[in-house]
């Protein structure tokens, strides 16, 4: 377990935080999380794509369950980014084959945010869920591109984990509509989630079982100054989407923000060739945002 409610201060020394984040710690100490409102499709999806022993035929029948995830699939496999032949994907199975489980899992993630964003329980959170949606696939596209394009790492891994890195945001802001004090006193709820939210993310990660480097990717988001590892790891690259996701579609603002940063060093980001990567994959993380949006 990774989330202790005592390792530092709530924001303002609320006592109202304090218990409120203890609440948190307390649930995922007990290894089951429960995201209120998250569709059953995505935590099926999420659970035979987890079994080794699954066969594309058990993967197949269980999201083509959810006719929305399908299309959603259908889409992403159609994409500019993933059908560069332009041959068209018409059934679920091709799809899958060629997406691979990875971004199946983040075409689930992204239509489980959708979903939520319209549940009548987190009435008042529209605008909080939206926003984090639209981080969520931006930065997904955007590490799916780094990876590619300036590392060794696994693009759908990196999609995957992009596409996850809010999911502590999420778990804050479900937990908090029961207690609505937390909205009225001073941003507080804000604070809390700027504090808290990678390591919850970390800690949901691992009780979901994703792999130890997604984990640790979500919960080292913040940590910009990071010295190691010598190569540019998953870490690197959802930091970096991170950095670029708050300040595109800024040129000079990216340049600014990613100058300097071990990450953005390891993924050999100098100023001429941030803006070549911004140029040259503009229109393909608009491709793949709106394909694994809804």
């Amino acid at each position: 377990m990774t989330v202790s409610a005592q390792t530092s201060l709530p924001p303002q020394n609320s006592q109202d935080a304090f218990a409120f984040i203890r609440s948190l710690a307390s649930e995922l100490s007990t290894g089951k999380v429960d995201l209120p409102s998250f569709p059953e499709i995505a935590v099926r999806v999420r659970r035979i794509l987890s079994d080794p022993k699954s066969s594309v035929d058990q993967v197949v029948r269980v999201v083509g369950s959810e006719p929305a995830l399908t299309a959603r699939l259908l889409r992403i496999a159609n994409s500019a980014s993933l059908n560069r032949s332009g041959k068209p994907v018409n059934d679920l199975r091709t799809a899958i084959n060629r997406i691979g489980h990875n971004m199946v899992r983040s075409a689930s993630i992204s239509f489980a945010m959708a979903q939520i964003r319209k549940s009548n329980k987190l009435s008042g959170l529209e605008d909080q869920l939206k926003q984090l949606w639209r981080e969520s696939t931006a930065v997904a596209a955007l590490s799916f591109v780094l990876a590619r394009n300036c590392t060794r790492v696994n693009p759908d891994e990196a999609l995957l984990v992009g596409m996850m890195h809010g999911i502590g945001k999420l778990y804050v802001l479900t937990r908090a509509v029961a207690h609505p004090e937390l909205f009225t006193s001073g941003g507080m709820i804000e604070q809390i989630v700027a504090e808290w939210h990678a390591s919850i993310g970390k800690a949901i990660l691992e009780n979901w079982e994703f792999p130890e480097s997604m984990a640790q990717a979500v919960g080292e988001q913040e940590e910009l100054g990071r010295q190691e590892p010598e190569q540019a790891d998953l870490s690197d690259v959802l930091a970096v989407a991170i950095v670029m996701s708050r300040h595109s579609p800024s040129e000079p603002d990216v340049v600014q923000a990613l100058e300097g940063l071990p990450s953005s060093e390891r993924l050999g980001l100098h100023e001429a060739r941030i803006v070549t990567v911004m140029r040259e994959s503009a229109l393909e993380v608009k491709a793949l945002g709106a394909a694994l949006g809804d």
